[in-house]
C-alpha cells in the first residue's frame, strides 16, 4: 500500500499536534512535531545564553544540537534534545515567549527544514507546523490548514498548562499567542500561510475526534486511489 505525507499547518493552539499524533497512530505512520524542534532550539539557546541575532553563536550552537523523537511508555511521541527528554521543558512559557524570535532566523529554519525533510524521506509520515505544506513538503499528498479563534486557542493552552501544574493567566496566554501569530505570518523566512491545495478545517467548535476523523478520512481516500 502506498504511503503518503500528511502536512498539517496552522497557528498555535488549533490542535495541530494532538490531531497529527492521533492521525499518525491510526494510520501506523511516523509523527514529527516541527514546532517541538524549534522549541528545542529555543530552550538550548536560553539555557546556554545564545544570542539568536549573533550569526556566529547561532551557527556554532546548531552544530551542537541534536533533536529526535521517541515513543514514551505512555505511547506518546516525546521530544529529545541531545539525548535528554525535554517534552515538558519546551512547553514552558519562557520558551513560548522566545520561540518566535528563534524561528525567524534563516539559518535555524534552514537547519530544521533539512532535518524535517530527512525524517520524511521514506514518506508514511504526519508532520505538523507552520510551513510544512508550503516549504518543507510542498509535494505532500494531503495538506491540512487548521484554524480556530484566539479565545478558544488560549483556553486550550491554559488547560494544557494547568494539566502540567502550571497556572498561567488567560490574558497572558492570549497576548503570547497573538504576538506569535503576528511573528509567524509576517516573518520573511517561510511565513505561515495556507498552502495551495490545502483543506481548511476550523476547529473552534469541533472535537479532536471530529477533526482527526476528517483528516483520516481524507487520507484514506488518497491512499485508496493511489
Amino acid at each position: 500500500m502506498k504511503k503518503i505525507i500528511i502536512a498539517i499547518d496552522g497557528n498555535s493552539g488549533c490542535g495541530k499536534s494532538t490531531t497529527a499524533k492521533e492521525v499518525a497512530r491510526r494510520l501506523g505512520y511516523a509523527y514529527v512535531d516541527s514546532g517541538a524542534m524549534y522549541r528545542s532550539v529555543a530552550l538550548y539557546f536560553l539555557d546556554h545564553g545564545i544570542d539568536h541575532l549573533n550569526s556566529e553563536q547561532v551557527n556554532t550552537a546548531l552544530e551542537k544540537i541534536d533533536i529526535g523523537f521517541q515513543v514514551g511508555t505512555n505511547g506518546r511521541s516525546e521530544t529529545f534534545l541531545n539525548g535528554k527528554n525535554v517534552e515538558g521543558s519546551i512547553r514552558d512559557m519562557r520558551v513560548s515567549d522566545h520561540v518566535s524570535k528563534v524561528s525567524t532566523v534563516p539559518a535555524i529554519r534552514r537547519a530544521m527544514v533539512a532535518l524535517q525533510r530527512k525524517m520524511g524521506s521514506d514518506r508514511g509520515i504526519v508532520m505538523d507546523g507552520r510551513d510544512i505544506g508550503t516549504v518543507v513538503y510542498p509535494d505532500a499528498e494531503l495538506k491540512i490548514f487548521l484554524t480556530a479563534s484566539l479565545e478558544v486557542r488560549a483556553k486550550r493552552r491554559q488547560a494544557e498548562l494547568a494539566a502540567s501544574g502550571k497556572d498561567v493567566v488567560l490574558g497572558d496566554i492570549e497576548s503570547n499567542l497573538s504576538d506569535r501569530d503576528h511573528a509567524d505570518s509576517t516573518r520573511a523566512e517561510s511565513p505561515l500561510k495556507k498552502a495551495e491545495g490545502a483543506v481548511e478545517i476550523d476547529t473552534s467548535d469541533i472535537t479532536i475526534e471530529q477533526q482527526v476523523s476528517q483528516v483520516v478520512g481524507l487520507a484514506n481516500k488518497i491512499i485508496a486511489s493511489a
